[in-house]
């Protein structure tokens, strides 16, 4: 098959590789559409020592289940995979298990190629009104409803019902179609790329400015640098919460003394449980995550011009989606 190959720090080469084959209990998937994630620049960038090369990176991604009982049949495919037996698995959060798995990570080549294997349990089936392209959106925007779900069950019922989201790339924005979708009307997002700013507001109809000023009630970093964070901490209310995502840099920022003195609650979020991934996908195929039409395609065998025009702040759209 053909993949789009990580060889080393911002090396990209679309070439022939073994055909992804299906394991006991596994279903294999011909992939019709993978999204370029944040961490996918990491590990470009040689920023993530989880991802060494040479790797095939990807992890949002739908298709057709090729071969067996379900042969035809459309999925989008949740990639993290936990041990099934653990305490945090049992109760549903196989996003927190010590042994989680995910695809784009060894040992598990990702989905930038051609056929990727998974297990059943992780396949969602997509209904065909629902094109495979927004159904491969549904991990993104699972990551951010899963923490948008988690800020509001924290944040107290008396609190302003305002929202600013740090940051307009893929997570961000959904994360601000998440808060809509949970009820959130006044969601605000800051954005400093000019480019990227206008696009918002322009295609998604979103509120945006280059920087956040005021008080909310809820603020998401979907960013996750000092700066960021130190932004966070000024501009939650007393007695709000700050939702972290991103994952950009480990330290500094925060306002303890400013926390505490107002009781402002901070809550780190990964990733999503099954029941999140699922739920995002109802919202995704009724229509409650809006129109989905913010991605910019291409082909997978261009995928490393993306990245680079990616690294080079020159993609206006929050989200890059290669096709086999």
């Amino acid at each position: 098959m053909k993949a789009l190959v990580y060889d080393g720090v911002e090396t990209l080469t679309f070439r022939d590789v073994p055909d992804a084959v299906a394991g006991p209990e596994q279903e294999l998937v011909r992939v019709a559409a993978s999204g370029i994630c944040g961490s996918d620049m990491h590990a470009y960038l040689g920023h993530d020592n989880r991802r060494p090369a040479p790797l095939i990176l990807g992890h949002e991604a739908a298709g057709v289940i090729v071969g067996g009982t379900c042969d035809g049949t459309r999925v989008t495919i949740n990639p993290l995979v936990g041990c099934g037996r653990c305490v945090a698995c049992v109760s549903g959060r196989d996003n927190l298990c010590a042994d989680r798995k995910i695809i784009s990570m060894p040992p598990r080549e990702g989905a930038f190629a051609e056929l990727v294997a998974m297990r059943p349990a992780n396949l969602v089936e997509v209904p065909k009104d629902v094109s495979l392209n927004k159904a491969a959106l549904a991990e993104p925007l699972a990551v951010s409803w899963h923490a948008v779900r988690l800020g509001l069950s924290a944040l107290d019922p008396a609190a302003n019902r305002s929202a600013l989201v740090l940051g307009g790339g893929a997570i961000g924005l959904a994360a601000a179609l998440a808060l809509k979708a949970q009820g959130i009307v006044n969601v605000t997002i800051a954005e400093p790329n000019d480019a990227r700013r206008l696009f918002l507001e322009k295609q998604c109809d979103l509120p945006c400015v280059p920087a956040g000023t005021g008080s909310y009630g809820l603020v998401v970093d979907a960013v996750g640098y000092a700066a960021t964070r130190a932004s966070a901490s000024s501009l939650t209310e007393p007695g709000g919460v700050i939702v972290h995502i991103g994952l950009g840099e480990n330290t500094g920022g925060l306002d303890i003394r400013r926390m505490t003195l107002q009781e402002i609650t901070f809550i780190g979020t990964y990733t999503y449980t099954p029941q999140d991934f699922r739920d995002t996908c109802a919202a995704i195929f009724d229509g409650r995550l809006g129109a989905l039409d913010w991605t910019e395609e291409r082909p997978l065998s261009a995928g490393a011009s993306a990245f680079a025009d990616l690294r080079s702040g020159a993609v206006a759209a929050p989200k890059i989606i290669l096709h086999p």
